[in-house]
């Protein structure tokens, strides 16, 4: 394989390479050994079989300081195909634990990822890089630790997506597709996809040491993540006098409440929300059976093995609460129980205000209410709203979108049409009139404004599907590639792909995604 790899390195046009230098010369680096064994395994990579580089994201790619040009090389295709190991890289696979479905899992792990190291960048930001589908690992639960080409592509355009909605998510750098085959209920191609994230570090890491009662591992982690990811907090406590533990939950809790309403918002579903799929730094993580609403339904389940509906759209802030208290659960050792529930108290009430202000954005107010009267006529034309919306089935992207364009006109708007019950619009629609005379704000300046937080283009699953089915039987990414563009750029005009802003065609309800996608 050595051989190989050097005869492509060789006889790849180093003119297709820009003056940043080699991925793998860059300083890779690994503060996450500092824990020591406890808390991962020393894996080697398992190459895939005759690896093809087949696409770069060039957004991530900055946050290394290189572009896709300066990646596109044999060097990095290796790099993620898990047969190059660069110099100061130890790839290791973290070992967590975590409630899967509402049942605690004593040990879970790293189990088809391997972290690879991190890498400072020129901003003096460490991103942690990591290989999802380099081969089995000590936590893989007799699963071949492959990632397949169709999963792959369906969580690089996602995570990419929820980031151009501006949703905190992990970041996905690229793909490699190779000529391995891998039995997921058919035979498919095994693929690669390189992670970024500044730590992947989640709930059920500490999880598994409280479990254990291995109290001082669970004060060693919450120590590694306060140093090197929320450092004002020993400020913050010494200024307090406040248990610095206490802060450290009272952080992710606030953190995890934004996310939250960002996805209820954006009306997205994860799909598999467990512990070992929270991320301690509030980032959306692990892209499996995830969906977007197309009409608004509360109940909306885009995962088809959540046969009870757990992880319904409606129960993700419910369920982000029960994580958490789980969390806090695990940090008892270092705070008594009165500080975590105190802690855990504010959460609903920092959801609801977050929730509540994107919602407000969303309809066109910039502005915060003036008195309770206007909150409360602001919260009742917001539910008001989701409910008609709900009983019309009504396309929840396209409704807020067209919104802004509809407002202060003498006729009524064409968004109207949308609705069954227009008489029921049309008593909505006079309330919202005057609320935005009310606000005070020129038309044409709302109108920008709620066109910058109501994307046109979300990341519906038949847009992944078409870009999978042409990847998959024709070997073609030009969709893969024509939507991360598009992805990234949510809320502008995109007339090359205009038919994407539409309702989604009727096969669209066929598709189908489990805990296997």
């Amino acid at each position: 394989m050595l051989s190989t790899l050097k005869d492509a390195l060789q006889t790849h046009n180093s003119n297709e390479i820009s003056t940043n230098p080699l991925f793998c010369e860059l300083e890779f680096s690994n503060r996450f050994h500092s824990l020591g064994d406890d808390f991962f395994s020393y894996q080697a990579p398992d190459g895939l079989e005759k690896p093809e580089l087949v696409h770069i994201n060039p957004s991530a790619a900055q946050l290394l300081d290189h572009s896709t040009d300066s990646l596109n090389n044999s060097e990095f295709c290796y790099f993620t195909a898990g047969h190059l190991i660069p110099e100061k890289c130890q790839p290791v696979a973290a070992i967590y634990a975590g409630h899967q479905f509402g049942h605690f899992v004593p040990q879970l792990g790293d189990g088809r990822a391997l972290l690879m190291g991190e890498i400072k960048n020129s901003a003096e930001e460490y991103w942690e890089i990591q290989l999802k589908g380099a081969g089995a690992t000590p936590y893989s639960r007799r699963g071949d630790g492959r990632a397949v080409l169709r999963s792959t592509i369906r969580e690089y355009l996602c995570s990419e997506a929820m980031y151009g909605l501006g949703i905190p998510t992990t970041r996905a750098l690229a793909i490699v597709n190779s000529q391995e085959e891998v039995w997921r209920e058919q035979l498919e191609s095994g693929a690669s996809l390189v992670r970024l994230s500044p730590s992947f570090i989640r709930f059920g890491s500490f999880e598994l040491f409280a479990s254990r009662s291995q109290t001082d591992q669970v004060q060693q982690l919450a120590d590694f993540v306060i140093q090197h990811y929320y450092p004002d907090i020993l400020k913050q406590s010494q200024h307090k006098q406040t248990n610095p533990y206490q802060l450290f939950l009272s952080a992710v809790i606030e953190k995890t409440a934004l996310m939250i309403a960002h996805w209820q918002a954006a009306g997205f579903a994860h799909g598999v929300m467990n512990t070992d799929n929270m991320s301690v730094l509030g980032l959306t993580l692990d892209y499996g059976p995830f969906g977007f609403l197309d009409t608004y339904q509360r109940d909306f389940i885009c995962n088809h093995s959540d046969h009870q509906g757990r992880y319904s759209f409606q129960k993700q802030p419910g369920i982000a609460l029960w994580n958490l208290t789980r969390f806090a659960e695990s940090l008892l050792s270092l705070m008594t129980i009165d500080e975590a529930k105190e802690a855990l108290a504010a959460f609903e009430v920092q959801f609801t205000d977050h929730y509540l202000s994107l919602m407000e954005q969303k309809l066109g107010f910039f502005q915060p209410s003036s008195n309770n009267e206007e909150a409360q006529q602001r919260n009742t034309l917001i539910l008001s709203l989701l409910n008609l919306m709900e009983k019309n089935q009504v396309d929840y992207t396209l409704l807020f979108r067209q919104l802004a364009g509809s407002i202060i006109v003498e006729q009524q708007p064409a968004i109207r049409d949308m609705f069954m019950d227009r008489k029921a619009f049309d008593n909505w629609h006079q309330l919202y009139i005057q609320l935005l005379v009310k606000d005070g704000l020129p038309e044409q300046q709302r109108r920008e404004k709620m066109n910058r937080v109501n994307p046109k283009y979300i990341l519906r699953n038949y847009m992944a599907q078409i870009a999978i089915d042409k990847a998959t039987r024709d070997n073609d990414y030009s969709e893969v590639d024509a939507l991360l563009k598009l992805m990234l750029n949510p809320f502008d005009e995109h007339p090359q792909m205009e038919h994407y802003a539409g309702l989604p065609p009727d096969w669209a309800t066929e598709i189908s995604v489990s805990c296997s996608s």
